[in-house]
């Protein structure tokens, strides 16, 4: 029979995966376009958190723990499907955009999400992270990569989008 202490835990630990669920969800939405697969992966990154969770350093961020687990987890998944850009649109973040309005703003908007489809698995997660307004110390934690990387690699990534997109006035 467990002990109070160690279902304590687990239902702790449950709670701050349901408290960050927007994490698992934005993750999903842009590495998966279709809704089974969105499923599939979030299923993926929660089962990964859960058999993951006793390698969490309570002395570190949650957040960052999660966000780490789930892109490795969203990248691996991607890999192994060997899945190539979809034409369906990048629902992740193209949602937040009201279907009203329709400047040139909101238009390039709508492109450079489609261009963040077309990044391979790595950048996507750079670029997502920096988009959630993470600060690069944030991200090389999340990543595992020095600071000075994130720069270099997010400057690369963002001539890379900027070069891709029409801009329009």
């Amino acid at each position: 029979m467990p002990n109070a202490d160690h279902t304590n835990r687990q239902v702790s630990f449950l709670q701050m995966i349901e408290n960050n669920k927007a994490i698992i969800y934005k993750i999903c939405h842009v590495y998966c376009p279709a809704a089974a697969e969105r499923e599939d992966l979030a299923q993926e990154i929660i089962y990964q958190l859960w058999k993951s969770g006793n390698r969490f350093d309570t002395d570190r961020r949650f957040t960052t723990w999660m966000y780490r687990v789930a892109l490795n987890t969203a990248i691996s998944y991607y890999r192994k499907t060997n899945r190539t850009p979809s034409q369906e649109p990048l629902s992740a973040f193209e949602n937040e955009i009201p279907a009203e309005e329709n400047t040139a703003q909101d238009e390039n908007r709508k492109e450079l999400f489609k261009q963040i489809e077309l990044l391979k698995e790595f950048e996507k997660a750079l670029i997502i992270l920096y988009l959630e307004g993470k600060n690069h110390p944030e991200i090389a934690d999340i990543l595992g990569i020095s600071v000075s990387n994130v720069s270099t690699k997010l400057n690369r990534v963002k001539e890379k989008i900027k070069k891709s997109i029409p801009v329009k006035k």
